[in-house]
C-alpha cells in the first residue's frame, strides 16, 4: 500500500509539471458527476445515480463511484472495482491507473445527455 501511494505522490509530481493538476475526490466529484467525455472514437456519460455508460460503437453501462482521491469504476459483469488517480488540464480530464497507463478524455459542454450537440 506504501507503495502505490508513493507512485501516486510520483505521478502527482509529474501532472504538476507538465500542467496538470491533481483532482481531490470532491474535484473529480464535481469535474465528472452529470458530464459528458469524449475520447478518440468513444463517449461516456457520468449519471448522478453512480451508473455510467460507455459508447464505442456498442452501449455499455457500468458504475462509477469516488473514494477518497480516486476515481473508481465497475463494469459488469466483473464485480471487482478499478481505481484511479485523477488530472485535469483545463477541459481534459486524464484517468491514471496503478501502472502509470493513461487514458484522457475532453469534457463536453455543448452536449446533451445522450451526447446530442446541442
Amino acid at each position: 500500500m506504501r507503495r502505490i501511494a508513493l507512485i501516486f505522490m510520483g505521478l502527482a509530481s509529474i501532472a504538476q509539471a507538465d500542467g496538470w493538476e491533481r483532482l481531490t475526490g470532491e474535484g473529480i466529484q464535481t469535474a465528472l458527476e452529470g458530464r459528458i467525455l469524449t475520447y478518440d472514437a468513444a463517449w461516456q456519460e457520468f449519471l448522478p445515480s453512480g451508473r455510467t455508460f460507455y459508447d464505442a460503437g456498442h452501449e455499455s453501462w457500468g458504475y462509477w463511484a469516488v473514494r477518497g482521491d480516486t476515481y473508481c469504476s465497475q463494469w459488469p459483469p466483473a464485480d471487482g472495482w478499478a481505481c484511479y488517480a485523477v488530472d485535469r488540464r483545463g477541459t481534459q480530464i486524464r484517468f491514471i491507473g496503478e501502472s502509470g497507463d493513461a487514458t484522457v478524455g475532453e469534457l463536453r459542454a455543448d452536449q446533451d445527455a445522450r451526447g446530442v450537440q446541442q
